[in-house]
């Protein structure tokens, strides 16, 4: 299994300078800029990057859906070697080519333009600071943290709207390796890329009438203490919550999704389970239930620390 998670989303974008800043209030690092293609690079801790291109962009494939939105994503490989041995294993695939020795480029049956390459993020040390729960105290003489900002450690997952869900998610197992962790009946899928890894890396929707399209992006950070500061920086700087805070009872995260003007949502999360080869996936109905245990709509004011209700505006 080669693939082992994400690199690089690339992003067509209506409005640069607007989502220029929502970048650096997400908490993401400004890593360069190109004045000649007018691109925006922004980088999480371990170098996953963000790129923001103009939506007329002819550095960018044809969008799969209109408006700012994702045009390509890139996956990181193991090796040289694995990535040589992809490279046989896409040929012939729709939109393949390759770019270097280091690097190709095929479409999925979605319409979303994928790269590969060897993998180039580095491992991030962080202090965490530990919970105590009944019978397992791990924290003894500390307060735990309160954060004013999320710092996003990596791009965790994204999730796609499909029209062609059993097509698509042949293509990743079949083609990718990527491993199923949890299904909701005959409506979306859950993948991990690793057989040993978190939850998921990539969430295929399939909704009634819904074509393909960007649902949201998932950056992992430390905690939930960091899952609430962030929301509430986004919030202090004016960007609106989708949802959140709240916790996915199917993968167990607290998540946290902003409104982006990239296209979709950006999502903090944390505390996703983590599988191995001795799950087995389990299949239940879509509903609210089992896609939230609890969730705060519209988000929580920086300034009185309460939930904001429907008729006000952020």
């Amino acid at each position: 299994m080669s693939v082992i998670g994400i690199e690089k989303m690339e992003f067509g974008v209506e409005d640069l300078s607007t989502c220029e800043k929502f970048m650096t209030d997400f908490g993401l690092t400004p890593a360069g800029q190109d004045s000649l293609h007018r691109t925006r690079t922004f980088n999480t801790l371990s170098g996953a990057s963000v790129v923001l291109h103009p939506h007329d962009s002819a550095e960018l494939p044809a969008a799969f859906e209109s408006g700012s939105t994702l045009r390509r994503m890139t996956w990181g490989v193991k090796s040289k070697v694995e990535l040589a041995e992809l490279r046989q294993k896409l040929a012939g695939t729709p939109g393949f080519k390759a770019i270097s020795d280091g690097e190709i480029e095929c479409r999925d049956p979605n319409g979303m333009t994928l790269r590969f390459i060897e993998q180039q993020q580095k491992k991030v040390v962080l202090p965490i600071s530990p919970i105590n729960q009944w019978g397992d105290v791990r924290r003894v003489d500390e307060a735990s943290p309160v954060y004013d900002k999320a710092s996003p450690i990596n791009i965790g997952h994204v999730v796609f709207f499909v029209q062609e869900l059993e097509a698509t998610e042949r293509f990743y197992c079949e083609v990718l390796g990527f491993q199923v962790s949890d299904r909701y009946t005959g409506r979306a899928v859950f993948l991990r890329a690793e057989v040993r890894g978190v939850h998921h890396n990539l969430f295929l929707l399939k909704i009634p009438n819904r074509k393909p399209g960007l649902n949201h992006v998932a950056f992992t950070v430390r905690d939930i203490h960091e899952v609430i500061g962030g929301g509430l920086a986004m919030n202090r700087h004016h960007w609106s919550t989708f949802i959140g805070p709240g916790r996915h009872p199917i993968s167990s995260a607290y998540f946290w999704y902003v409104n982006s003007p990239t296209g979709g949502a950006f999502e903090y999360y944390t505390n996703d389970d983590y599988l191995t080869e001795n799950w087995r996936p389990r299949e239940m109905e879509h509903s609210v239930t089992t896609f939230t245990e609890w969730a705060v709509e519209g988000g929580i004011d920086y300034d009185t620390r309460r939930q904001i209700k429907k008729s006000e505006t952020v």
